[in-house]
């Protein structure tokens, strides 16, 4: 009788668009409107090998860097030199991200890269930390009937992202920010700014004082 429910829904409303088949095979995600996400089998297959990879790589022995390189080059959509995902690491299709340079990130990181989500070079992400390109509606109805929103993420180079942070469907972060831990980045980021809070919020500039910030240590 659910399943009834939903169809029912899929067939009445016009706003809808389901998604077609890319040249390799998958399921293209529309981006920024209503699409059967939830129950659809062609995603829900997909998202099933994403998660098979990041099972053997959570599996892995933490310190196998070898062995993680190939498991995340067969994973993510695109990757640079000297990436580090420090396990658990989980995501939906793996193949909607793209990392830079130089990225590490911390332990117990979650992707839901139903769009894409892109790292530049050098970025840092501490623990815990959430990026969803997922939103779902509003009204219950829709909700009920397995529409969801999808919305691209967007993190430049230099970037650091304090512990517990969540990256909302959408935003865009600039080149050399910082967002402060348990941040809840609902809206662009800037470049070149310390941001935090829930919402999250430029607080000030980066500016030339912060490279004499802390004393550099001179072991004498």
């Amino acid at each position: 009788m659910e399943q009834d429910v939903r169809v029912a829904f899929w067939l009445r409303s016009d706003q809808i668009t389901g998604g077609k088949m890319k040249k390799d095979g998958k399921p293209e995600v529309p981006t920024g409107c209503l699409f059967q996400g939830c129950y659809n089998p062609a995603y829900e297959a997909e998202i099933k090998k994403g998660k098979d990879l990041c099972y053997r790589f959570n599996a892995l022995n933490p310190n196998d860097r070898e062995e993680q390189t190939e498991i995340l080059a067969e994973l993510l959509g695109g990757m640079g030199k000297d990436v580090i995902f420090t396990p658990p690491f989980w995501c939906d299709y793996g193949y909607n991200i793209t990392v830079g340079d130089t990225f590490y990130a911390n332990h117990n990181l979650v992707i839901t890269d139903g769009a894409a989500v892109t790292f530049g070079d050098n970025v840092f992400i501490a623990p815990n930390c959430c990026f969803t390109t997922a939103e779902h509606p509003t009204d219950p109805e829709q909700r009920k009937a397995g529409l969801e929103i999808a919305k691209p993420i967007t993190v430049g180079n230099n970037v650091w992202i304090g512990a517990g942070s969540v990256v909302l469907a959408g935003v865009t972060i600039g080149d050399n920010a910082v967002i402060g831990a348990g941040s809840v980045v609902t809206r662009d980021i800037p470049s070149d700014v310390v941001a935090v809070g829930v919402p999250c919020r430029v607080m000030r500039k980066i500016t030339e004082e912060d490279k004499y910030r802390y004393t550099l240590y001179n072991p004498r």
